[in-house]
């Protein structure tokens, strides 16, 4: 992949909605990222790769982390997304190399920033993660992995030590044909604050998460 900015990339054979705009430079705190932008045209949203180092095609560490605006800028307590996300993006600099796909459009397990909110706050009434959602109507989880695969497919990527907690990431990368080789686990350590909601994650969405087990004191 060239690292010319600014350069059009050609579309995933695998997903053809999904174009490459943009590859440009990223300094970031953690290290040098190359910032590679898509364009989603199913959907319309703007997607972006953040890859650190010399990629190959098999066994590429990866994470793809849903857009949490909560957690990822205003470090809310509510959800661990902000410290999984700088977890993520220090393993891949630690590695040598990787990639983290950061996917927009997935605010509230897809179904937005307000609905989020408002299931936030059925949250704070008493009801679960999963609870607050149906209350509104909604779907539990509304997100779609296939542009990630589409991303990887076009920076080359064949196989994935892939790190989630969410085998459906697992599932859905495998059914558009990206191999994980390995499930990398991303535990952070639960507080009062979110406590409710990882264990939730676990019991009601199928989440390996087996470090809340030594947290059974919280509430």
């Amino acid at each position: 992949m060239t690292d010319k900015i600014g350069v059009l990339g050609k579309k995933s054979p695998q997903r053809t909605g999904v174009e490459r705009i943009v590859n440009a430079p990223l300094p970031t705190v953690y290290g040098q990222f190359r910032a590679v932008g898509y364009l989603d045209h199913d959907r319309g949203d703007e997607q972006v790769a953040l890859v650190h180092g010399e990629i190959g095609a098999e066994d590429v560490l990866v994470r793809l982390h849903s857009e949490c605006l909560t957690g990822d800028a205003f470090g809310s307590r509510h959800c661990e997304c902000g410290e999984q996300l700088d977890s993520a993006m220090r393993a891949v600099v630690a590695q040598g190399s990787g990639i983290v796909v950061y996917l927009r459009g997935h605010e509230g397990r897809g179904i937005g920033l307000l609905a989020k909110l408002r299931a936030m706050a059925l949250q704070a009434e008493g009801l679960d993660t999963v609870e607050a959602n149906l209350a509104l109507g909604l779907p539990v989880d509304a997100r779609d992995y296939g542009v990630a695969a589409g991303m990887l497919h076009d920076l080359g990527v064949n196989s994935v030590r892939l790190m989630s907690n969410n085998p459906d990431k697992r599932e859905a990368l495998v059914r558009h044909g990206i191999e994980v080789t390995e499930t990398v686990p991303l535990l952070i350590q639960p507080c009062e604050s979110n406590i409710t909601y990882l264990r939730t994650k676990r019991e009601r969405l199928d989440h390996h998460l087996p470090h809340l087990d030594a947290v059974a004191h919280l509430s």
